[in-house]
């Protein structure tokens, strides 16, 4: 079951990487999405606002980490959609350092459901807070450079940014 919050506020903030939507609630960063990625948010019932102490924070340490300053994140994330299934997929990518790569296989044995190698790439497709969760760092069988929802070229740039600062 999909859980949803109405108190989601946003704002839309420039990165290297190009335009992001930042979102919060209540109880933290409920994601982060390009503008033109796959599965970009029903945005309709949430508020833009200018100011909001998490918007702030989160677009300061992507700047950090899109500038190589940033290997880790300190933001309250509020996971406030997904199934039970898709949560545990994005605790588990929470888990991937900085500079390494795993594959979609690894992530599913880590949710204790090792056939559900699919329903696990379809789970890391639909994370929510791209970078700070870190689905980049998911690669296909023999280290295959696969989907990524902001797109292959940003996939690219991010594992070519934590090569570079490792």
């Amino acid at each position: 079951m999909t859980r949803t919050y109405s108190d989601i506020v946003y704002n839309i903030l420039p990165t290297q990487l190009g335009e992001v939507l930042l979102a919060a609630n209540s109880q933290g960063l409920v994601g982060i999405w390009f503008l033109d990625q796959a599965h970009f948010p029903d945005i309709t019932d949430w508020q833009r606002v200018r100011e909001h102490r998490v918007l702030r924070e989160a677009h300061g340490q992507l700047q950090e980490y899109l500038d190589g300053l940033r290997q880790t994140f300190e933001l309250p994330l509020a996971f406030a959609t997904g199934t039970p299934f898709q949560q545990r997929v994005w605790q588990a990518l929470v888990a991937i350092p900085y500079g390494k790569t795993t594959s979609y296989g690894q992530i599913a044995s880590r949710v204790g459901s090792a056939k559900a190698v699919r329903a696990v790439g379809a789970a890391v497709g639909r994370n929510p807070l791209s970078m700070v969760v870190p689905c980049h760092r998911v690669l296909g069988a023999a280290g295959a450079l696969t989907g990524y929802a902001g797109g292959l070229e940003r996939k690219k740039a991010l594992l070519s940014l934590e090569a570079a600062h490792t």
